[in-house]
């Protein structure tokens, strides 16, 4: 698969996004969803532009059911934001990014992901730390694990 990003470029027009996604973890069997993007062949957590008008909050909830085919999934708190770069060559644009990552709780599979996606796989911390490519990924994964440390254990 061949990359849609290359490196940031200070010479070429930036643009500012915002976009929101959530961090989707199975409490029981201690595993969160990853998705993996065929174009870019790449693991990613579920996350999409924020629309005009649109909650931060709303906008975690769409794309997380656009992209995963989960509904009714509620957000836990924000965990936190990333802002990443990089430079669209088929826009010739620089972009700087912003997603706010929230957390949910669910035990619900199967997941049917959005044909962007050609898999979906529950998988440890460890795993995913293994998975995802991404310095910022890796930033939401440490945020995702110390909220899920903190948290008392639901009683049996």
């Amino acid at each position: 698969m061949r990359r849609t990003t290359e490196e940031f470029r200070i010479d070429r027009p930036a643009r500012a996004e915002l976009a929101a996604g959530a961090a989707l973890v199975d409490p029981d069997r201690k595993e969160l969803l990853l998705l993996h993007l065929t174009e870019e062949d790449r693991w990613c957590f579920p996350k999409g532009h924020v629309d005009p008008g649109e909650s931060v909050e709303t906008a975690a909830s769409r794309e997380v059911e656009e992209e995963t085919g989960l509904s009714g999934i509620s957000l836990g708190p924000e965990i936190g934001q990333v802002t990443y770069r990089f430079f669209q060559p088929k826009k010739d644009r620089s972009v700087v990014k912003t997603c706010v990552y929230f957390v949910a709780l669910t035990t619900v599979r199967p997941v049917h992901p959005e044909p962007i996606f050609d898999q979906a796989r529950w998988v440890s911390f460890g795993e995913a730390r293994s998975l995802v490519e991404f310095e910022a990924d890796r930033r939401v994964l440490d945020l995702v694990d110390a909220w899920v440390s903190q948290r008392p254990s639901a009683p049996k």
